[in-house]
């Protein structure tokens, strides 16, 4: 599975880098880095909405970085 987190400088603002800290602490604690990779991207056009921008399986979600333990329990263990 691949996640895309956007590192742009509207969602670096938005708190992109501890998103992606988060994410990465998740994964490793699930022990699941060979089935989930991480990936940056550079604006994905949904700039003025509130929350970065992460798409799974080309299905865009809106992250602040106190829901990112939900995000990840409701979406992408489900996909597993």
């Amino acid at each position: 599975m691949e996640i895309t987190i956007c590192i742009g400088s509207s969602c670096h603002l938005k708190g992109a880098r501890e998103i992606v800290s988060k994410l990465e602490k998740i994964i490793e604690k699930c022990e699941l880095s060979n089935q989930i990779h991480l990936k940056g991207a550079f604006c994905m056009g949904k700039c003025s909405v509130e929350g970065v921008s992460v798409k799974v399986e080309d299905e865009l979600f809106y992250l602040k970085p106190e829901n990112v333990e939900q995000f990840f329990q409701d979406e992408i263990l489900r996909r597993l």
